[in-house]
């Protein structure tokens, strides 16, 4: 069992990769979102700067894949709602089983994200434009899910390993 959890700290360098690269993607989107609803606004109050048509439609897709890619991030950190009201109540193992239990969850609804999300991306999303900008599909609006899914998975298996790794404290070296 020991070798197991050695092969998953070995792992690490690939998830800490893996965060950064989301993390780095998240602040791309973040910086595109601030220059294009900037140039929108200065284009209401400065006669000279074209307000795009097309702003408010990107600006609300980058939103989307900001705000499911951050929350995969927060995955990693532990960072989301949960419910600790009873931890300090119940036995110790117990409460590792229980975070076990949530993992696994999580880790099904990251597979639902990616299956049915792609599908949607694919189907519906393939079949419309966006309304500024008739040659763009509506895939890009639809593709956040899966990819956000994709995010989750990667993570929670981490979250899911360390876990499990806490459940047998005395193999860990």
């Amino acid at each position: 069992m020991s070798k197991f959890f050695n092969t998953i700290e070995k792992l690490k360098p690939a998830y800490d990769m893996a965060y950064q690269i989301f993390l780095f993607l998240c602040k791309l989107l973040l910086i595109a979102d601030i220059l294009i609803a900037s140039i929108v606004v200065a284009g209401r109050y400065i006669s000279f700067v074209p307000s795009p048509a097309w702003s408010e439609e990107i600006i609300l897709t980058l939103m989307a894949y900001m705000a499911v890619l951050s929350a995969a991030l927060a995955i990693r950190r532990k960072a989301h709602i949960r419910m600790t009201a009873f931890d300090k109540y119940l036995p110790k193992k117990l409460v590792i089983f229980l975070d076990i239990v949530s993992d696994i969850a999580v880790l099904v609804l990251a597979v639902v994200m990616m299956v049915v999300g792609w599908r949607y991306a694919v189907q519906i999303g393939s079949k419309g434009t966006y309304v500024s900008m008739p040659t763009v599909s509506r895939f890009w609006m639809y593709l956040p899910i899966p990819v956000a899914g994709v995010a989750m998975f990667i993570f929670q298996i981490e979250v899911l390993l360390n876990n499990i790794k806490k459940f047998f404290p005395n193999e860990v070296r």
